[in-house]
């Protein structure tokens, strides 16, 4: 009696984690969209937050709408890769059984998340992960397009400044710093950081 011989099937590569963080209105869900458009084996992680739902955005899709009380019991259940309450009453995080599902399904995930939770994701998956800084060109420039944005009140635009301001003080924490000065010359820049990265053995 013979037996045959079986092939090893070759060992799937790591999956990679992809971190894009900038101050709100750096461009960084722009540049994000764009890559999951180019690359078909990336996936987006999609956060969790207590903000409200603006009229185009879909739940489980933009985020996972949650209220605060819904939010702070996952907090307690330890649910969360990380979390962060970025403004009073206003919580974002990560959901761990997110995060597994499309790792499961074998995509390299993307991370579209706040400078804080960039870097409590990057320091849990260390050198799977890389951690890419949109910065803008300057906080001038910045407040500009959150006012061309017209999503926010003039108060939450100044709170959200401000924040930048603070927020760029930790770029030189990640591993790549990627200016957003004209989108046309930052998209292809963002795929080659992509594209050197996920072929990494």
């Amino acid at each position: 009696m013979t037996t045959k011989n079986r092939q090893e099937r070759p060992a799937r590569p790591q999956r990679k984690i992809l971190i894009f963080s900038s101050p709100s209105g750096a461009g960084k869900t722009t540049i994000v969209r764009h890559l999951l458009r180019t690359f078909p084996n990336l996936a987006f992680s999609v956060s969790a937050t207590t903000r409200p739902r603006r009229d185009h955005e879909e739940d489980g899709k933009d985020y996972y709408f949650l209220s605060v009380d819904e939010f702070r019991n996952k907090i307690e259940e330890d649910a969360f890769v990380e979390w962060e309450e970025v403004y009073k009453g206003t919580y974002y995080g990560t959901l761990k059984s997110e995060v597994q599902r499309l790792l499961n399904r074998g995509y390299h995930v993307v991370f579209d998340v706040d400078v804080k939770g960039a870097l409590s994701i990057k320091k849990l998956y260390g050198k799977q992960a890389l951690a890419v800084f949109v910065m803008p060109p300057s906080v001038e420039e910045l407040k500009k397009r959150l006012h061309h944005r017209s999503t926010d009140p003039e108060e939450s635009i100044r709170e959200r400044v401000n924040k930048a301001r603070q927020e760029m003080k930790f770029s030189d924490k990640f591993d790549v710093i990627l200016i957003n000065d004209k989108l046309e010359e930052s998209l292809p820049k963002a795929e080659e950081i992509v594209k050197r990265f996920i072929i990494e053995d």
